[in-house]
C-alpha cells in the first residue's frame, strides 16, 4: 500500500491538485459506507475551530480558495482543528497522548475493507498521524453514549503517520460489522476528506419486516460486482438510494463502435424471490440506452440452480428521461443479476423488487452472526 509522509510544497498558484500525491488502492471499489447518500453524517467532534467536521463527508473531492479568509483565518474545505499547546513554558509542546477525533456514523452498518484519510490542500496543517477506530452499536446512539467507558472499539488503523495534500490509504482485515468510526488525529490539524470502503452487511430482522424490498440496493446489502465500461461514472450509482438527480448520479458507457453491448452484474442481498422491477434512466435524455434486458441466476449451491443465467425481463425499448416499471409473469429466484443494454449509453437506477427466500434469510443471519453483530 502506497504510504505519503512529510509536507508538500506550499501552494505556487495554478492547479491545487498539480502536486497532490494519490494511488489506486485496491479497495475502492467497495462501497463507501461512509457516503452521505446512505445516511452517513459526522455526529461530534472534540474541537472544528477552524474547520467544520461536516465537511469530512461531502461528495466529491476537495476544493481550494487560496483568498478565501475568515474572522478565524484561512477557510478550509475540510475538519481543521486548532493547534494544541502544552502545559506551560517549560513544556509548550502538546503531549504524547494529544490528539483530537471526530465520531462518524456509518449510514450502512458493515465490514470494512479500506479507509482513505484524504489530506488534499493541508500542505502544512494536516496531522502528524492518524488512527480509526471502530464499534458497533445498535440504534441511534448519542455521541455521550459512545464515549461511554463500556463501549469496546477495535482498532482498524494503528497509529500511522500521514502525508499532507495526499490520499492516505489503509487496508483493513478484521471480519466485523461495525456502525461507527472514530477518526483520531494526532495531535490536531486538519483532514478534507474520509472514505470508508467496505460491503453492506444489513440487519435480517428489519429486511423480513419490510416484506417485500429492493433486494439489489446497496443500503440492503447488494452491491455491482462488474461492468462492462465504467467511462463516466461507477456501476454502483445504479443501486444507490433515491432517485438520480443529475446525469452523472446514473451509470454511463463511453460511445460504442462495434455491434457488442454493455451490462452491470449485480450480487443480491441474498438469495431472493424476484417479482417486479424498475429500470429508471432519469436525466439521461440524448444519451439513454436504447434497450434493456434484465436476466437472473441462483448460485447458492443448493441444488435449486444450476448458475444458468434466467432472461426474466427480454430486450425492451427504453425512453430517455423515464422510469419504467414492469411486473414479472413468473416470481425469479436467484443470488444474482444482470443488466445489458444495446447498444450503449447509460441507466441512472436499476430495482429489483422482492423478499428472501428462506435459505437466503438464513444465510444472511448466519454471516451476521460470524460478524459479531
Amino acid at each position: 500500500m502506497p504510504r505519503f509522509t512529510g509536507d508538500a510544497s506550499p501552494f505556487g498558484g495554478g492547479d491545487p491538485y498539480a502536486d497532490y500525491r494519490t494511488a489506486d488502492f485496491p479497495f475502492t471499489r467497495y462501497a463507501d459506507l461512509a457516503a452521505r447518500t446512505l445516511g452517513a453524517g459526522v455526529i461530534a467532534a472534540n474541537d472544528e475551530f477552524f474547520a467544520q467536521r461536516e465537511n469530512l463527508l461531502v461528495a466529491g473531492r476537495a476544493e481550494f480558495d487560496p483568498e478565501h479568509f475568515g474572522h478565524k483565518g484561512k477557510v478550509m474545505d475540510g475538519w481543521e482543528t486548532r493547534r494544541r499547546r502544552g502545559a506551560g513554558p517549560e513544556h509548550p509542546w502538546p503531549t504524547e497522548d494529544d490528539h483530537d477525533w471526530a465520531l462518524i456514523r456509518l449510514g450502512a452498518p458493515g465490514v470494512i475493507r479500506g479507509i482513505v484519510v484524504d489530506t488534499a490542500h493541508f500542505r502544512g496543517n494536516y496531522p502528524q498521524a492518524v488512527s480509526v477506530e471502530a464499534t458497533s452499536v445498535a440504534g441511534a446512539p448519542t455521541p455521550e453514549e459512545l464515549l461511554a467507558p463500556d463501549v469496546k472499539w477495535t482498532t482498524l488503523v494503528p497509529r500511522t503517520a500521514v502525508g499532507g495534500h495526499a490520499a492516505n490509504g489503509f487496508a483493513v482485515d478484521v471480519e466485523q460489522r461495525f456502525t461507527h468510526l472514530r477518526l483520531n488525529q494526532h495531535p490536531d490539524g486538519g483532514v478534507a476528506r474520509l472514505r470508508v470502503y467496505g460491503e453492506v452487511v444489513p440487519d435480517p430482522e428489519w429486511l423480513a419486516t419490510l416484506g417485500t424490498f429492493d433486494v439489489v440496493a446497496l443500503a440492503n446489502g447488494g452491491h455491482a460486482e462488474d461492468a462492462s465500461n465504467l467511462f463516466y461514472s461507477p456501476a454502483s450509482n445504479t443501486i444507490q438510494p433515491g432517485y438520480s438527480r443529475k446525469m452523472d448520479d446514473g451509470w454511463e458507457t463511453r460511445r460504442r463502435r462495434d455491434t457488442g453491448n454493455d451490462w452491470i452484474r449485480y450480487q443480491l442481498v441474498a438469495q431472493a424471490q424476484i417479482r417486479a422491477l424498475e429500470i429508471d434512466t432519469a436525466y439521461l435524455k440524448g444519451n439513454s440506452a436504447g434497450w434493456a434486458s434484465v436476466s437472473v441466476k441462483d448460485v447458492s449451491g443448493n441444488g435449486n440452480g444450476d448458475g444458468d443465467w434466467v432472461e426474466v425481463l427480454p430486450r425492451t425499448r427504453l425512453q430517455p428521461d423515464t422510469n419504467h416499471r414492469f411486473v414479472l409473469d413468473t416470481p425469479a429466484v436467484g443470488t444474482h443479476a444482470r443488466i445489458d443494454i444495446f447498444p450503449d449509453g447509460g441507466i441512472s437506477r436499476l430495482r429489483l423488487f422482492g423478499s428472501l427466500t428462506e435459505q437466503g434469510a438464513a444465510q444472511l443471519a448466519a454471516r451476521r452472526a460470524e460478524l459479531g453483530a
